[in-house]
């Protein structure tokens, strides 16, 4: 089935609500592994904090839960939409949080030794918009973890994914969870999104369930 886009943010407060109450802990726990495993290096000495970028946040469960894994781990969780940003509970003054369109983030290039991104890409409109953020904010060599929904061939594919994994959630995340799937992008369509913006030989794609992909690697060193 064919791409349909949805608003790229999240403004609405019952949306917000609906989707911070719902139950990811199953995934953001595997999502914060998935960064563990891939960036052992970083955060282990509380002396020398790793800043760590987390692009289209949402409410940071994933920012607190990184930042309590390891110490030495400073994340700065970064929302375009405020009403997501006002969802976020307790967490660890290790991780801070910023009102910003990922367009025009309000940091210097190469500010971070780690970037991160969980469920943004299928809001973008442009998803050339990710890449760049990621190239731009990441220093050489940072590690970089993207995790997404992918698009199912169907719209029945995609109705059978929101009853088996999300049956039993509010009927508002139910829908948007629908048209997340139909708004999602394809892992070809995201490989080449990588070979546009000239990442293809530094990060991977992989499909690691029925629904979500997830695009890791290591930025270049020599990146122009």
């Amino acid at each position: 089935m064919d791409r349909t886009l949805e608003p790229e943010l999240m403004e609405d407060p019952a949306q917000a609500r609906a989707y911070a109450a719902a139950d990811f802990a199953a995934a953001d726990a595997r999502f914060v592994e998935a960064f563990l495993a891939l960036a052992p290096e970083l955060g282990l000495d509380p002396a020398r904090p790793a800043r760590v970028v987390d692009l289209g946040c949402g409410p940071a469960g994933i920012c607190a839960r990184r930042a309590a894994a390891r110490p030495g781990l400073a994340v700065v969780g970064v929302d375009g939409a405020a009403a997501m940003l006002a969802q976020a509970g307790p967490r660890p003054a290790r991780v801070a949080l910023v009102c910003a369109r990922l367009q025009a983030p309000p940091f210097p290039a190469r500010a971070f030794d780690a970037v991160v991104s969980n469920s943004l890409l299928h809001h973008l409109h442009a998803p050339a918009d990710l890449w760049a953020a990621v190239a731009r904010l990441g220093r050489p060599g940072a590690p970089v973890l993207v995790g997404d929904l992918f698009r199912p061939d169907t719209p029945e594919a995609a109705r059978r994914i929101v009853a088996e994994h999300a049956g039993g959630e509010d009927p508002l995340l139910q829908r948007d969870f629908l048209l997340s799937l139909h708004a999602a992008c394809t892992p070809d369509e995201v490989r080449a999104q990588l070979r546009a913006a000239g990442l293809e030989r530094a990060l991977a794609v992989e499909v690691v369930s029925d629904r979500h992909l997830f695009v890791r690697g290591r930025l270049p060193h020599e990146f122009h």
